[in-house]
């Protein structure tokens, strides 16, 4: 590794966290632990002794960050850092608003608790009523919060597709959108400084993009010099009130000024520290371009393909702004950006954000440009208002709008492109439908009796959709049940399964249950319970209980009947204390057990018991958990080739495999996670061999003969590695 200075150094994979001076490497969701760090330094450097609660609930695009800080819990401590993952989103909320209080009572620990929210948009849509009392109750004036909204504009790891500046808006939350990993940084500590001097909870607006890009960047304790301004409000320096009483009159005084001062005071911090700005200045430009975060990005790399760069936009007066804060905006800055121009084209996602308040800043002034974004002056769509924005649907739409004034032969060849090089080529693309892993417990847990109907929940188990499961609908996360409360009265089924996840059943699905039990309708709660959160790295499911006080929590809900699967490795204690209605049943009997339950009037639960497959699997890589000795052989001369096993246990370590005799079956060791429901197939041709331990060899420690060449610097300011 090469410092700044062109010597040498020792690489240390913790210098992301700990280098405090030169070029870093590390991800998204890592900048976001690091800025705790850098904030923490920050405050001990002005002589102030704070501390940080993180707190959240895990999902992408953010769902590395609860890892990040379990796996650094003793450094991340050593700055006083306090982190506990919440059982749901608006009780994290609600968890980070008493932290900001803590100051307001005798006996306070710290000068000041720095907060950090995380979640991804539907956790923001969840937390809109804590969101709303928090930020009227204010900050701590050493304290501050930083609410990272993590959304997934293109729906890759949510049931829908996330956008969430409104939600903050609507909670009136300034709004901060990086674009990539060094303004992760620089915005994570702008945020901080932000919210201790306006006094409000901070939005900070994280896509995916953003959150899984892995980037340089650069810290240094001098790199930002953020500066506390001065300003006024009804006449006196402004200073922020904190009031943890939200009773009349004093809500409506916090009202005020949350609208009115602490939005303006937001608005002066971003001028005064150069938040938004403009980074193609161009003085005599007709067109002007406006964009935030990702959307920036996307811009000026559309432009580069169309061969504009810097020099070219200035040549063909082009004005390029860059939002850092896209709420409140700042409205001096768009009037400077707008000076001069025939057309401002805002860029960005989804619905129309900027673009109206855009057109509000310039609504008032005598000569305003044309503002065009989601339509163009004729009402034609130009971007979509749904969907993922990418370069090469920006490319399209900014060539139509640069085309009107630019030389001809320079738009010529963005519209027609005369080598197949620079054609669009079609390629037919392979269908890609997510599965479950081998030995994956739903495999078998998601199955219901012939007749019988099940309507899937959050959580792997949705994928029991894309198989011939009998499964409808979805609901959103702690619906799970409510949903057939409102259908059952109008249909004449009288009975259906709803599957639920452990994680879910923890984070809210528990009042689903008591409203079913409440409506007084026939269906039965299949709990899945896998002890992992494996959507988002296996983590455990924060507030889950174990099986036995489960029984006795859904008994005392009003539970009929609870029957409890024991799945693979399913094992209690002998002095378990069990639910009176509570009975135990093997997987063998697992349709026996769903149709005696579906003829049970009223609300059941059925609790499948097995381990998520993938979990179990990284717990024997780490010598956490052993590995079964027991492996399963297909003998291709006896095997028929039928599929029955395959069937069965809907693994996808059951192959397919060419031979001499034709198509037979295999189980493909390297995958297989020893669940043995292939054994369930109706076929003789399985052999079982019990394997002896195998000897682990040691670790030798890697050397080189000589040491390896010092790489060479490229040439080129930014660079992309495949």
């Amino acid at each position: 590794m090469i410092a700044a200075n062109g010597n040498p150094q020792r690489f240390n994979l913790d210098a992301k966290y700990l280098q405090e001076e030169g070029r870093i490497l590390l991800s998204g969701t890592q900048a976001l632990a690091r800025v705790l760090l850098d904030q923490h330094r920050a405050d001990r450097r002005r002589g102030w002794n704070t501390a940080s609660f993180v707190t959240g609930y895990r999902g992408s695009p953010l769902g590395g960050l609860d890892i990040t800080l379990a796996r650094h819990l003793p450094l991340f401590q050593q700055h006083q850092v306090h982190f506990l993952p919440a059982v749901n989103e608006e009780l994290a909320a609600t968890a980070l608003m008493g932290s900001q209080q803590a100051n307001l009572l005798d006996g306070a620990r710290y000068d000041g608790v720095l907060g950090m929210w995380y979640g991804k948009g539907p956790g923001v849509d969840r937390s809109g009523d804590a969101f709303k009392h928090a930020n009227f109750c204010g900050v701590g004036e050493r304290g501050g919060v930083l609410a990272l909204a993590g959304d997934d504009p293109a729906s890759k790891s949510s049931t829908i597709p996330s956008s969430s500046e409104v939600a903050l808006y609507d909670a009136f939350m300034p709004t901060l959108y990086p674009g990539n990993v060094q303004e992760l940084l620089d915005y994570g500590l702008f945020g901080y400084a932000l919210s201790r001097y306006c006094g409000s909870w901070v939005g900070v607006k994280i896509v995916t993009n953003v959150a899984d890009a892995f980037e340089t960047a650069e810290v240094s304790a001098t790199r930002l010099d953020i500066r506390t301004p001065e300003f006024e409000f009804a006449g006196r320096a402004w200073r922020p009130t904190q009031n943890a009483m939200l009773i009349v009159p004093e809500s409506m005084i916090q009202e005020q000024e949350l609208v009115t001062a602490r939005l303006g005071a937001a608005r002066h911090f971003a001028t005064v520290n150069g938040i938004n700005r403009v980074t193609v200045p161009t003085s005599d430009a007709w067109l002007g371009i406006a964009a935030a975060g990702k959307c920036y990005y996307i811009v000026r790399q559309a432009l580069s393909e169309l061969g504009l760069g810097r020099r070219e936009l200035e040549r063909y007066g082009i004005r390029i702004l860059k939002l850092g804060m896209i709420y409140p905006l700042e409205e001096g800055i768009v009037r400077e950006f707008a000076n001069g121009l025939e057309e401002i084209f805002v860029v960005e996602e989804k619905r129309a954000f900027l673009e109206l308040f855009i057109q509000s800043a310039l609504y008032w002034t005598a000569e305003r440009p044309l503002v065009v974004g989601k339509r163009d002056e004729r009402g034609a769509p130009l971007l979509p208002p749904y969907g993922s924005l990418d370069g090469d649907m920006l490319r399209g739409a900014l060539a139509a709008r640069l085309a009107r004034r630019l030389p001809a032969d320079l738009t010529h060849r963005w519209q027609a492109p005369t080598d197949m090089a620079a054609a669009d080529v079609t390629i037919p693309l392979l269908a890609r439908t997510p599965y479950y892993c081998s030995g994956c417990p739903h495999n078998r847990s998601t199955v219901v009796p012939d007749g019988s109907m099940a309507i899937a929940g959050i959580g792997c188990h949705t994928m029991a959709h894309f198989m011939d499961r009998d499964t409808f609908g979805l609901t959103q996360m702690g619906g799970e049940g409510a949903h057939w409360v409102g259908m059952s009265p109008f249909t004449e089924i009288e009975h259906v399964f709803q599957n639920i996840g452990d994680g879910t059943l923890a984070h809210s699905g528990s009042l689903a249950i008591r409203q079913a039990v409440a409506a007084g309708v026939n269906l039965t709660f299949k709990i899945l319970y896998n002890a992992a959160v494996a959507m988002t790295g296996g983590q455990q499911a924060d507030g889950l209980v174990a099986i036995p006080e489960l029984t006795r929590a859904l008994e005392a809900e009003g539970v009929r009947r609870v029957f409890v699967i024991q799945g693979m490795n399913s094992a209690f204690p002998e002095d378990a204390r069990w639910a009176e209605n509570a009975e135990l049943w093997s997987r063998d009997d697992f349709d026996e057990a769903q149709r005696i339950l579906r003829e049970t009037e009223g609300v059941t639960a059925l609790i499948y018991d097995q381990e998520c497959a993938a979990n179990l699997r990284r717990k024997r890589r780490r010598g956490i958990a052993e590995t079964p000795n027991t492996r399963i052989f297909i003998n291709e001369a006896v095997c028929e080739g039928c599929g029955d096993c395959g069937r069965k246990s809907n693994c996808l370590s059951v192959q397919p495999v060419q031979t001499e005799f034709g198509r037979k079956t295999q189980i493909h060791q390297s995958s297989c996670n020893f669940d043995y429901s292939c054994l369930e197939g109706d076929c003789p041709a399985f052999v079982r061999v019990e394997a002896g331990q195998v000897e682990k060899k040691p670790v030798r420690p890697f050397t080189l003969d000589s040491p390896l060449p010092e790489p060479t610097a490229s040439e080129a300011a930014r660079c992309n590695v495949v």
